[in-house]
């Protein structure tokens, strides 16, 4: 039997960060591989309503 390669299901072992916007956990996605220490918002709802916010 050959060695388990890569991610096989575990979500508990990928790593975590808060959204800017509401707070809620983000696990980390394949399609943010090359840009995870840039991603801020867990949805593109949350990225708008960021954006709309008075600063």
């Amino acid at each position: 039997m050959t060695e388990p390669r890569g991610f096989k299901g575990n979500k508990a072992a990928l790593p975590t960060k808060p959204c800017a916007a509401c707070g809620r956990p983000m696990s980390w996605r394949k399609a943010w591989a090359r840009n995870w220490e840039e991603v801020r918002y867990c949805s593109e709802a949350c990225r708008r309503r960021r954006a709309e916010a008075p600063k």
